[in-house]
């Protein structure tokens, strides 16, 4: 095993590589980063890289081998981290002017779990400022080219962790969902996203923009690398009162079992006026998972259509509470003026973007007086019919399968002077983020035009076993 394709390294090709002496962990850290600050200008993926606390944990990595100690199941094997997840000295952004110069003074606990299992942290990824935006082109710093294409966007808002994993530059990758933030970079890159059930994973060190919608998720190479992360990252944790106490359960064990038998729903709903584009690769992959002898049926998601609406009432008000800190009198940005109402108004008026600026100000109008039970009350309710149409399906299926966006990658500046059309790009994820459910992203195929395309998996609350069985047994029969 060389160094040389650092770019197809996987975690288990990593973990045998030192294990059998081929290389240290300190050499696997100096050749991840000398690639990725190589390869980052033609995506701007990253932000800020890390060597130092990188190189100072393999130093540890490398020191426990010596002494035949536990190393973890992820040693040496470089990770990016979006940056929407503080990191201890390391500048955290969001993505936004207002963070520009933030060094957090605490790492949030998929940080620490990771590093707790060997993970060597290389640096941190661009996004969608505070996570808001389906393109990317949101950030503050510049957008994320797609590196399978670069006139093309990588999907939003965790795009810069989707594009360096597909270009090679991470082995594995944090994002954070809130309507689809996994799910739709993933499809648009070619790689696995994974957006497990809500409470699965710890929140807390994650910067909020929809509290009761927000995940945080791997991105992989492959679905046994996901499956990997999510099991490190997973479980309860006293710092998230969200978190929940659920078993974490073993995922590689569970995913090597044969799906024969297995019944998937196709959501009618989901496929309604879908594109060839995108239909027949989705259509083809369905075909294989009936060959793997799964039992193929439709159903129904009565509540779909409200999805988009619903989404974009809770997560603005959500955004309108929770960015409402960055006031220019704490840690964020400040641009002074006459008052303390001038100084609020010009450091926010500076330090955010336009899409930032136009959900809170959504929000804040469908939470203030007079418009909150028309809008807000309403949309909870609906968000519950939505939740209630998966936990029907799922009394007579063990999945559902659906497209993850109704068109591949679209070139960058595409869509960006109609937030409408922008907010479409979500339609068909939204509704796993309303709901609550684990929903992963798996390479299917790709477009006439090469863009690759994703399957979405949907399974029941804490059912993260079956997502990554179905995933890995159609990745094995398609990649071998």
């Amino acid at each position: 095993m060389s160094l040389n394709n650092i770019a197809s390294l996987t975690i288990p090709a990593i973990r045998d590589g030192l294990t059998k002496k081929e290389f240290s962990a300190v050499e696997v850290a100096h050749a991840a980063i000398g690639f990725a600050e190589k390869e980052n200008p033609s995506t701007n993926a990253y932000l800020t890289f890390s060597p130092e606390r990188a190189l100072s944990q393999a130093r540890r990595v490398d020191e426990s081998i010596a002494k035949n100690e536990y190393v973890g199941v992820l040693a040496g094997v470089p990770v990016a981290i979006k940056d929407v997840i503080v990191t201890e000295g390391i500048r955290t952004t969001c993505g936004s002017r207002i963070l520009e110069n933030y060094i957090p003074p605490y790492d949030a606990t998929t940080v620490i779990r990771l590093e707790s299992e060997g993970a060597l942290i290389i640096g941190k990824t661009n996004c969608d400022e505070f996570a808001m935006g389906s393109s990317n082109e949101n950030s503050a710093y510049g957008p994320v080219r797609n590196p399978k294409a670069l006139d093309r966007v990588p999907g939003g808002s965790s795009g810069g962790s989707a594009a360096v994993v597909a270009q090679g530059t991470a082995v594995v990758a944090l994002g954070s969902d809130t309507g689809g933030s996994i799910r739709q970079p993933a499809s648009f890159c070619g790689v696995v996203g994974v957006t497990p059930t809500y409470g699965r994973v710890s929140r807390y060190g994650l910067v909020a923009y929809a509290s009761s919608l927000d995940h945080v998720g791997p991105f992989a190479r492959t679905v046994a690398d996901a499956a990997t992360v999510l099991g490190v990252i997973a479980g309860r944790d006293d710092q998230d009162s969200t978190s929940a106490f659920a078993p974490v359960n073993d995922y590689h064990a569970a995913m090597k079992r044969p799906i024969s038998g297995l019944k998937l729903g196709l959501p009618k709903e989901y496929f309604e006026g879908l594109g060839a584009e995108t239909g027949d690769v989705v259509h083809s992959a369905v075909e294989q998972l009936e060959k793997l002898g799964c039992d193929v049926r439709e159903v129904s998601l009565p509540h779909t259509k409200y999805a988009l609406s619903c989404y974009y009432i809770i997560a603005t008000a959500e955004a309108s509470s929770n960015l409402a800190r960055y006031d220019g009198v704490r840690y964020s940005a400040r641009v002074d003026g006459d008052t303390l109402i001038d100084m609020y108004r010009n450091s926010r008026g500076a330090g955010f973007g336009t899409e930032v600026k136009r959900r809170i100000m959504l929000g804040t109008y469908v939470l203030s007086a007079g418009y909150y039970d028309a809008y807000y009350l309403k949309a909870q309710r609906v968000r519950n019919l939505i939740a209630r149409d998966f936990t029907n399906a799922f009394q007579d299926v063990d999945a559902l399968i659906t497209p993850v966006s109704p068109f591949p990658a679209f070139k960058i500046g595409e869509k960006v002077d109609d937030p409408l059309a922008m907010y479409l790009s979500d339609v068909y994820t939204l509704t796993g983020d309303l709901a609550g459910v684990p929903c992963m992203s798996v390479p299917c195929g790709a477009s006439p035009d090469g863009l690759p395309i994703g399957l979405q998996i949907f399974t029941k609350h804490f059912d993260e076993e079956t997502m990554f069985r179905i995933a890995w047994n159609y990745e094995q029969a398609t990649t071998g």
